[in-house]
């Protein structure tokens, strides 16, 4: 079988940095499904750039070795020649379309490629079918869920046929659900049609069961193997790795069914019922409404946040979750009803005084990035909360160390732009936190450290909007479901999640006495 993609001694370095890649061989077969994994930061979208052609054609700096796919060199072959053989979908699948409707953007890039207008036709036609997104055709692509842009993301770039197929974080954005319907895509893509697919992901416990090999990158240099091989060692590994290797399990089980299979001998006490934190409220929104025009995105909300409490906003994308957090934190809409905090409504007040009562990390942190470096980024914040220099910085090492003081904030990763905003925003200690998808583009390990920072917070009220129900389980409290813009549940976490198979993580699933995480079931 040939190779649809390989990397032979390949290294990547930008300026006089050091290495991002370092001597890199590996290969993918035609039709496999190669699942990239690593720290923040340790050159997932670098190797991914390069199988496009973008590193370093557009990126800069020197690569060095040789990288291949489907039998073109890509140093001798720029991106757009690579666009047939090679189909790329990044992170953020809205700012990526160029047209308004799916059938549109479906049709968009085989008009570049100037091909006839009857296979242009035919094509689209195939596509939608594969996909099952014809009863979108002609759907407008900003009133799509989550879940279904991505599928007319990957439709857009399947439709000049490319033999390899790139995903940069598919499903970071994506509830339960619609991360289900975009992996049962990506895998019918591997099975029935052969395409060769590389995914870079985060959240490995949605991924990995699938995976025919793993790429780990650990500080330049990979390990490549099959999942169970390369999981047994990872510097990044989801809760079912995590139990298995707490426990001794071989062979790791790489999924929910597997695990509750070797879990059968074990013997653990039911866990106590949760109690959630009492302390006063920090917060509290009454009949809170957001509409545009006539649509109902929050509808007649009542909410109460403690301080030194965490409180989790899960739901299906679209539910209302951020319009939500933006009016609560003032600077959104708001159709009818109160919020207050300290006595005072932060829709009320000038920005910079906002800020200080309410921080809201929005789910595109870079917007609130404008400075060319990180070291000025961090002296800036510094100086506008009135805290001794190094605070912000200080503060930004728990989360993602090893970030660059010269580094342009738009040269970081998702994960460390989000950290940084992040450590802007604690640095003014408001009194109410808001966050808006907090662990996209962390790794487990940066998730960790943002747990521990959340939870010193003793004396800050916190509302995170979040899918991750990894992350829900360590660090909320209390958990609140939204719906059609309503709250539909709220209360503890374990009486919340474990009961549902939507939100409930995987240690939930597999040993059941509403065990949440590995350290409880360990004793850790």
């Amino acid at each position: 079988m040939s190779h649809a993609v390989e990397f032979e001694r390949v290294s990547v370095a930008y300026g006089d940095d050091d290495a991002v890649l370092r001597d890199v061989t590996f290969s993918i077969d035609q039709g496999e499904l190669a699942l990239v994994v690593g720290r923040t930061g340790s050159g997932k979208s670098t190797l991914l750039g390069a199988i496009n052609g973008v590193v370093p054609h557009f990126t800069g700096g020197r690569l060095e070795g040789r990288v291949t796919v489907s039998g073109l060199d890509t140093a001798t072959h720029r991106p757009r020649e690579l666009a047939t053989v090679v189909g790329v979908v990044g992170q953020d699948p809205l700012a990526g379309f160029v047209t308004d409707t799916v059938e549109e953007e479906l049709a968009y890039g085989m008009e570049q490629l100037g091909l006839p207008g009857d296979t242009m036709r035919r094509r689209v036609e195939e596509i939608l079918d594969v996909l099952g997104i014809a009863d979108l055709r002609d759907r407008p692509l900003r009133e799509l869920s989550g879940g279904q842009q991505q599928r007319v993301a990957i439709g857009s770039v399947l439709t000049p046929h490319p033999s390899v197929l790139v995903l940069d974080e598919p499903t970071s954005a994506l509830d339960p659900t619609g991360a289900e319907e975009v992996l049962a895509t990506i895998t019918r893509l591997v099975h029935d049609l052969g395409v060769t697919v590389i995914v870079a992901e985060h959240r490995i416990e949605r991924v990995l069961q699938y995976a025919d090999q793993v790429i780990h990158l650990d500080q330049g240099r990979v390990t490549v193997g099959s999942p169970a091989e390369v999981m047994v060692d990872s510097t990044v590994a989801p809760p079912v790795i995590e139990l298995g290797r707490a426990f001794g399990w071989q062979p790791l089980p790489l999924n929910v069914r597997d695990a509750k299979r070797q879990a059968r001998g074990l013997h653990l006490d039911a866990r106590p019922a949760s109690s959630s934190p009492n302390g006063d409220v920090a917060l509290r929104a009454t009949n809170l409404s957001v509409r545009y025009g006539a649509l109902t995105a929050v509808d007649s909300v009542d909410l109460e946040l403690q301080r030194g409490s965490v409180t989790a906003l899960m739901g299906r994308n679209g539910s209302g979750k951020s319009s939500l957090l933006w009016a609560l934190q003032g600077s959104g809409p708001r159709s009818r009803g109160a919020v207050t905090v300290d006595g005072l409504d932060p829709h009320d007040l000038p920005v910079a005084q906002r800020r200080g009562l309410v921080g809201l990390v929005p789910q595109t942190p870079g917007d609130l990035l404008y400075l060319p470096t990180v070291a000025q980024e961090c002296t800036v914040s510094d100086t506008e909360a009135g805290v001794a220099p190094g605070t912000t910085r200080s503060l930004l090492d728990t989360l993602v160390p090893a970030v660059s003081d010269d580094s342009h904030p738009r040269d970081l990763s998702e994960g460390q732009r989000l950290a940084l905003v992040l450590a802007i925003q604690l640095a003014t200690s408001p009194q109410v936190l808001l966050l808006d998808e907090p662990t996209r583009g962390l790794d487990y390990t940066a998730k960790a450290a943002l747990v521990r920072q959340l939870k010193r917070l003793t004396t800050t009220a916190v509302l995170l909007s979040t899918h991750d129900v990894e992350f829900v389980a360590l660090v909320a409290d209390r958990v609140a479901i939204m719906a059609q813009g309503e709250i539909v549940e709220s209360g503890p976490t374990r009486e919340v999640v474990v009961s549902s198979p939507a939100y409930a993580p995987q240690v939930a699933k597999i040993l059941g006495h509403g065990y949440l995480s590995v350290a409880e079931a360990t004793g850790d």
